[in-house]
């Protein structure tokens, strides 16, 4: 009787989830219906298949604007792409993917003791530019835009993106001064409802038209696809872009401070190797495996280069373009922000150390209640970890003109 029990249960427990599912997206097609009056941009969309990381196969995308389409496979060595030296596509040219994994490397003895975590990585790190699926090509053209904020996000987290809309990320123009925004997305990861989520992203795009989305899974290995396919994404579009900010969409950006400080750079003719953050000097892989950021020996096996913190950072356009040129002669490391340390470096540059940047927060002592001290937000230009609730909130009371806060004088 017990175990009957039991496989009823099991027999509920599916329909159950199956109605969780269909309700949780009821609520955020209701949400961007809400939100739609405000949006802007209509995108025309692909129905394709993706096998995920089994096998890296990808069809045919259809992207709106995107008139050329190649039949032969793209792969990670650069041979896809034309170079900048040599002439930069005028549309994106990663049509089509048929990436299979580099047998040789399995037969490599650093391969077979390397943590199982890291083969599929190291068996596709070749596959570097991948279809897009949504694309925005005219975000760049609607004039001099002066600052792209740049969001790397995922496509469950709707509610940091309408957060971001809100407040940093809002699209308008200080001074004259242009500021647009886009998020970074790949592909829901295998398991998970991908056609509802896709559905969804591709009606969230509809409304904002703010969306750049590509056809790799969206896991945290991956992050460094976000890097190398929105710096090739970047070269190709935005001439006429003056400043990037990239920054994840669980941080507070105080726009004012960041456009003081692009000011400033500006004055000081220190802008064409501008790279500002939050530097992390002489750091080494950490080997803990338990660690989200673990590196075994196998793959690297020597200290970081200087980098930046990828919670935010500020970089140039003229900064991006080089960037873009050495990442391709680099193999892909699987932590994003160490990886563009390692084009810093071969660029021959460090990135700069800002105290306006805190993307550990304001102290690392997370029961601290200075992380919550609006007057700290209102002094600097990045904070790391808030979640959506604290970020609208934090950015009502740092932007009330009846907030007064001690200012620092010398004598």
């Amino acid at each position: 009787m017990d175990s009957l029990f039991r496989r009823k249960r099991v027999g509920l427990l599916k329909p159950l989830l199956s109605l969780s599912l269909v309700f949780a997206s009821f609520l955020m097609i209701h949400k961007l219906k809400v939100a739609e009056k405000d949006g802007v941009g209509v995108k025309h969309m692909r129905d394709t298949g993706w096998c995920g990381s089994e096998c890296f196969s990808f069809k045919k995308a259809v992207v709106k604007n995107s008139v050329v389409s190649s039949d032969t496979p793209a792969t990670g060595n650069g041979l896809d792409a034309q170079r900048v030296s040599n002439g930069t596509p005028a549309v994106w040219d990663a049509q089509v993917i048929n990436c299979s994994e580099d047998a040789s490397v399995k037969n490599q003895d650093w391969f077979r003791r390397l943590d199982p975590r890291f083969h599929q990585f190291v068996l596709h790190r070749h596959c570097r530019y991948f279809p897009m699926i949504l694309n925005h090509p005219e975000k760049c053209t609607d004039g001099e835009v002066h600052l792209l904020m740049v969001v790397k996000s995922v496509i469950e987290q709707h509610d940091r993106r309408e957060a971001v809309r809100k407040t940093w990320g809002k699209e308008h123009t200080v001074d004259g001064k242009k500021i647009k925004t886009l998020f970074l997305l790949g592909s829901p990861t295998t398991g998970k409802d991908t056609k509802n989520l896709q559905k969804l992203i591709e009606y969230e795009d509809k409304i904002y038209g703010d969306i750049l989305q590509w056809d790799f899974m969206d896991t945290f290995f991956n992050l460094t696809l976000k890097e190398v396919n929105f710096l090739k994404w970047f070269n190709i579009y935005c001439s006429g872009v003056q400043f990037i900010f990239k920054g994840d969409d669980d941080v507070f950006v105080n726009t004012h401070n960041l456009l003081e400080l692009i000011g400033f750079k500006v004055e000081e003719h220190k802008e064409a190797d501008l790279f500002i953050g939050d530097t992390i000097s002489k750091a080494i892989p950490i080997r803990n495996r338990q660690s989200k950021y673990y590196i075994p020996k196998e793959l690297y096996d020597k200290p970081y280069p200087p980098y930046v913190g990828g919670g935010g950072f500020l970089m140039s356009s003229q900064m991006a373009r080089r960037l873009f040129v050495v990442s391709e002669d680099l193999e892909l490391y699987p932590i994003d922000d160490v990886f563009l340390g390692m084009c810093l470096q071969k660029l021959h540059l460090a990135p700069v150390m800002h105290p306006g940047f805190r993307t550990f927060g304001i102290t690392r002592r997370r029961v601290s209640p200075m992380n919550s001290e609006p007057c700290f937000y209102k002094s600097l230009i990045v904070v790391h970890k808030l979640s959506a609730q604290e970020l609208l909130r934090m950015w009502s009371v740092v932007y009330n003109k009846d907030l007064i806060c001690a200012k620092k004088t010398s004598i």
